[in-house]
């Protein structure tokens, strides 16, 4: 996928409305909300000063939360040019709208070179219906427009998808970043590739191993996803997670257990050769777990799931909250063995302490490998910011579900608009 980037030709002393994935953590402190994490802001930096020193005047427009339609004060992107102004020394107005008088009044009165935030989109509706009259609305703020926000470009909203029907519309920087580096692990991985899926819904990530199976060496499974597969083998997992089907599903009759079940089948002739000589299968479930009465017990205790395969004399209550450490160590083993590795998901209910170590434990052996190593999803990136891993990756993706959608081989809507070849006449 070849993405249409601005020239300094494109973009020198107009204006440019940018979409920008700013929906960041706030928190209330003395009745004022403050940036708590300032990582996706800083993702958009290199397309921002390559604007600056275009002397563009530079609108920056994004979505903070799920306001449903309305304003909400405690999801307003105000404290965000705050925070731009003050703690990254970015100089940012705001306007309380995203749309009307008032905003083309602050954009007239802009510098070149100077920076708008406008107020959060999804207070109006029409945002998320990705309304025409909406997206001309935005789209008739400025001359280019450029899509900064990778996350969201899987959903087909004015500020992603519509907008590019009125302005002549690129990539920005470091969505053309993310989407390489996916479209690199897709087609052209470094073997040893593996996969490491954990996290609380296999939902999200039943299409990605479907679809990275046919070139992954082997895939290494942790947290409630891999209760799944336990079930499947016929594992006694008691009292633990295991995410439903959704309503909607279960009208196709669509069982994740069995997809489980399936993935397994298909790929039961398949190996992993551990230290280049030792065969396993190339879906790797826990051989042990951590398990507890509830992820708020701290009495704990590590079962061994190959030699109490189908035990049901252990108390029925018990959940499995994270992978044990005969699992912890053969994952390691075969980070070591990898030069290709993406990491989706914790291997257990990291947020208690009992249940922290594996994900933890794998973290760090991603952060000390030679390999390759591209992480993504929300838990994912904000445990690696807590243990301060992240330069120890190679890359670390700002997008959740866009990244997932875009791995499983699915088009992003937002993208098209941006491919080179496609439209170039604007109404």
């Amino acid at each position: 996928m070849k993405l249409r980037l601005p020239t300094n030709l494109d973009v020198k002393n107009k204006t440019v409305l940018v979409r920008v994935d700013y929906n960041v953590p706030l928190k209330k402190v003395k009745n004022s909300w403050r940036v708590e994490n300032d990582r996706r802001i800083l993702a958009s930096f290199e397309t921002i000063k390559f604007l600056q020193k275009n002397h563009t005047k530079i609108i920056l427009m994004t979505h903070l939360g799920r306001p449903k339609g309305k304003f909400e004060a405690g999801l307003s992107s105000e404290p965000v040019a705050r925070y731009l102004t003050k703690n990254l020394n970015i100089k940012t107005s705001f306007v309380d709208d995203c749309i009307g008088e008032k905003v083309q009044t602050a954009i007239d009165q802009l510098p070149a070179g100077g920076i708008l935030l406008l107020e959060n989109l999804r207070f109006h509706p029409e945002e998320k219906k990705n309304d025409k009259k909406f997206a001309r609305q935005l789209a008739n703020l400025a001359d280019v427009y450029i899509n900064e926000a990778f996350s969201s470009s899987h959903r087909a909203h004015a500020s992603t998808e519509g907008v590019t029907h009125y302005l002549p519309s690129f990539a920005g920087f470091n969505l053309q970043k993310e989407v390489l580096t996916l479209h690199k692990l897709m087609t052209q991985p470094d073997h040893p590739f593996f996969i490491i899926v954990g996290g609380a819904k296999i939902s999200d990530k039943i299409d990605v191993l479907e679809n990275l199976l046919q070139i992954a060496d082997g895939v290494l499974v942790g947290g409630v996803v891999a209760n799944n597969f336990l079930k499947a083998e016929g594992v006694e997992i008691h009292k633990s997670y295991l995410q439903d089907t959704p309503a909607d599903l279960k009208k196709e009759g669509v069982n994740f257990v069995k997809l489980a079940d399936e993935l397994i089948e298909e790929t039961k002739t398949e190996k992993i050769l551990k230290d280049g000589y030792i065969p396993l299968p190339k879906i790797l479930y826990p051989i042990d777990v951590i398990a507890a009465a509830s992820p708020d017990s701290t009495q704990t205790q590590v079962i061994d799931l190959i030699h109490d395969m189908k035990d049901s004399t252990h108390d029925k209550n018990l959940m499995y909250l994270d992978i044990g450490p005969k699992t912890i160590k053969l994952y390691q083993e075969l980070i070591n063995q990898a030069r290709t590795i993406f990491w989706n998901g914790p291997m257990g209910y990291f947020e208690k302490t009992p249940f922290r170590t594996g994900t933890v434990k794998i973290a760090q052996a991603l952060a000390k490998a030679s390999a390759r190593t591209v992480a993504g999803g929300g838990d994912t990136v904000d445990l690696i910011a807590d243990l301060e891993l992240e330069k120890n990756f190679t890359y670390i993706s700002t997008a959740g579900g866009a990244s997932l959608l875009f791995l499983a081989g699915q088009k992003l809507p937002a993208l098209n608009p941006l491919t080179i070849g496609t439209r170039k006449h604007y109404s």
